[in-house]
């Protein structure tokens, strides 16, 4: 009657590999850096109010992140469980908060602001919803049968790595040009740090 630890190890990985993807995916806008000159002062004063509002957003993520990580080596299923369920819940938030500031924030003073503010916008609120998809079929999993459990703890890694994709795009359009610059300058939108416990390594900067 050994199965249900052979299915624990074969959880564990599976989680590891979810911690893994989360630290090393997007990060929203923790992930910008950038060097380069002054950019208007229009832009920085736009910059400087969407990354006020996303620095507990940010932090939001980072412990999520840690969540996950935390459990990812030696956690039983349904530690797994909550903590994915609960790090999910909290992206979500997140996500939906740092919406709610690039659109707060009005268009920023760039060519073809109001599109990318509109894309951005659009993209972290679709973000957001599957995350929350994600923490409903980590709900739905059964911790008692860690065969299944692990089974399905795959099927939301994999759900996970599109997400990533989304989140991507997501920023790409804010980080690019004077605008990213001008956002990589603002402490609010630097990354924040997490400890790793477990081994996992906290997200690298962005090139600059």
């Amino acid at each position: 009657m050994f199965r249900g630890r052979e299915a624990l190890e074969g959880t564990n990985p599976v989680n590891k590999k979810l911690a893994a993807a989360l630290s090393g995916g997007a990060v929203l806008v923790l992930a910008l850096s950038g060097c380069g000159d002054d950019s208007e002062e229009k832009v920085n004063a736009w910059a400087k109010d969407v990354c006020d509002q996303a620095q507990p957003q940010i932090k939001k993520r980072a412990d999520a992140q840690q969540a996950i990580i935390s459990t990812a080596a030696d956690g039983k299923p349904a530690d797994i469980q909550a903590a994915d369920s609960k790090a999910f819940a909290d992206i979500a938030a997140a996500d939906k908060a740092l919406a709610k500031a690039v659109r707060d924030a009005g268009v920023p003073p760039v060519d073809n602001g109001e599109k990318l503010q509109q894309d951005a916008v659009k993209e972290l609120d679709a973000t957001a919803a599957a995350y929350l998809d994600l923490k409903k079929k980590v709900d739905e999993l059964d911790p008692k049968n860690q065969q299944k459990f692990a089974d399905g703890l795959q099927t939301v890694a994999d759900g996970l790595k599109k997400i990533e994709r989304m989140d991507q795009e997501a920023l790409a359009k804010l980080q690019s040009g004077e605008l990213g610059k001008a956002m990589a300058k603002q402490p609010g939108c630097q990354r924040a740090d997490t400890s790793s416990p477990a081994g996992g390594a906290s997200p690298s900067s962005g090139k600059a």
